[in-house]
């Protein structure tokens, strides 16, 4: 497992004192005590970090996902900026635009900066961010439902929406949404047309409707397709095709993305012909496990793959052995940024917990709850526990929330329901130096939130690396439901 902290830092011995007590399993590769000799504190523990947070916002900045490439007078220049609400897609993108600043056939160079949307309260962040849009080719954005924040994003943005040549917009809030501009496509009138296509973006009674429309959008792709004007149908194709291509999530997903837009809206490329191959498509709902041959959409096969396993020990042989179901996110899982799920895994079935890992693509994960956690025929459930790694309240996320539809759902089950916490707005080491703990936004979505849904325990169990953006298995609490 990869190290978890990376430059020097001395924690307090309260502090690191109450990472190992209690319930909380801590991996051995964090650091041991320092030697006496060699630290002025004889309990200090010595850890590595590189930023030292307030609790508020994030002292990391966009400098870390910005990638210029090498001159070259013969080629244009495509810039992409980018604004996400967790670090994910960090790496997949930067993956995919550096393989596209090696090719050696390559029609364009790429430079990419990105943001945490989280980094725009900081002033000098959103002066940046203004004035990395100035000569912006491309821009995209996805869930931004921060209200303040997304109207800092859509006050930014529209300023140079005219000049950019593709405004690309994916789940969000629909005050955002609108930005979207590719060619004659726009969604200027969302929720205002009468449109079909446009019915599909109304929001719904339900709290995660809005941005699980997306899907439907992406599903529904035939019908939609006839309701449009022929002028604008090849536009809106490319929209479609593009967030098949965001949802995918992989390095190589976002590298045909990033081919398909910008050969297709950047002047400076009009007649070059460039190619790229369709989205690799994931299900929407499924069940995943980092050493299963392939995602499942029913559980009776999972459970058929996993019973066959030679890697297991004998508690998870036992028929006694208690089942974890464990609820993700799908975009962690596409984007290859899945090392803490991996973790808590591997470490429930090493203390002899079988586990039916299960994601969704949208916001509402009440439907895969019901559909992979309870038996069919029985209407029973098969899991002893449920424990919730995404840290957002079951239907919404950090959207729009539906309390008494989670509650319906996880009242079928009746087994103790948590919520685990990974670190969102802060780094590893800003949170572990704080002196107000979790980013007071953070406490709101994912403390405060999953509470009413019935979620107890939100322990803190995955950080964020500084540079890269990706999770880490930090510690968990698994003595109450093993």
């Amino acid at each position: 497992m990869a190290s978890l902290l990376s430059s020097s830092f001395i924690t307090p011995p309260t502090k690191s004192d109450q990472l190992s007590q209690k319930h909380y399993f801590l991996h051995s590769f964090l650091p041991k005590k320092t030697n006496p000799s060699s630290s002025n504190s004889k309990s200090a523990l010595k850890f590595k970090c590189s930023a030292i947070g307030n609790g508020l916002f994030t002292q990391t900045t966009q400098e870390v996902r910005r990638i210029v490439p090498e001159k070259n007078s013969n080629l244009p220049t495509v810039k992409i900026v980018y604004v996400v609400l967790e670090a994910q897609y960090q790496s997949s993108l930067s993956a995919a635009v550096q393989s596209l600043n090696r090719d050696p056939s390559k029609f364009a160079s790429f430079e990419v900066v990105g943001y945490l949307v989280e980094e725009l309260r900081d002033p000098d962040n959103y002066e940046a961010f203004c004035k990395d849009l100035e000569d912006a080719n491309i821009f995209i954005g996805s869930l931004i439902f921060v209200e303040e924040l997304a109207l800092k994003v859509k006050a930014a943005v529209e300023k140079e929406r005219e000049r950019m040549d593709a405004v690309l917009v994916f789940p969000s809030m629909p005050e955002v949404m609108r930005l979207n501009k590719l060619g004659s496509f726009s969604m200027s009138q969302l929720g205002q047309s009468k449109s079909p296509f446009f019915q599909l973006f109304k929001r719904k009674k339900q709290g995660a409707g809005f941005a699980d429309s997306m899907l439907k959008l992406v599903r529904t792709l035939p019908k939609v397709l006839k309701y449009l004007p022929s002028d604008k149908a090849q536009d809106a194709r490319l929209y479609i095709l593009s967030l098949q291509f965001w949802l995918g999530g992989s390095p190589d997903n976002l590298q045909n993305f990033v081919k398909m837009i910008s050969g297709s809206y950047v002047p400076a490329l009009k007649g070059t012909k460039v190619e790229y191959s369709d989205p690799v498509l994931f299900l929407d709902t499924g069940i995943w496990h980092p050493l299963a041959p392939c995602m499942y959409d029913d559980v009776k096969e999972y459970l058929n793959w996993y019973d066959t396993r030679r890697d297991t020990n004998e508690k998870l042989k036992s028929g006694n052995a208690p089942i974890v179901g464990l609820v993700l996110q799908r975009s962690h899982i596409v984007t290859g940024d899945e090392g803490h799920y991996v973790a808590v895994i591997m470490e429930m079935e090493a203390r002899g917990a079988k586990v039916i890992p299960i994601f969704a693509g949208g916001l509402d994960f009440s439907g895969p709850v019901e559909k992979y956690f309870v038996d069919p025929v029985t209407k029973k459930p098969m899991v002893n526990s449920v424990v919730s790694l995404t840290g957002f309240a079951l239907v919404g996320g950090p959207a729009r929330q539906d309390h008494p539809r989670a509650v319906e759902a996880l009242m079928k089950l009746d087994v103790p329901y948590m919520v685990a916490v990974p670190l969102v707005f802060q780094t590893t080491e800003e949170w572990l130096n704080s002196t107000l703990g979790l980013h007071p936004i953070q406490v709101a979505l994912q403390v405060a939130l999953p509470e009413l849904d019935g979620g107890m325990e939100p322990i803190v169990f995955a950080g964020r690396d500084p540079r890269t953006g990706t999770r880490l298995g930090l510690l968990l609490i698994l003595n109450p439901f093993l």
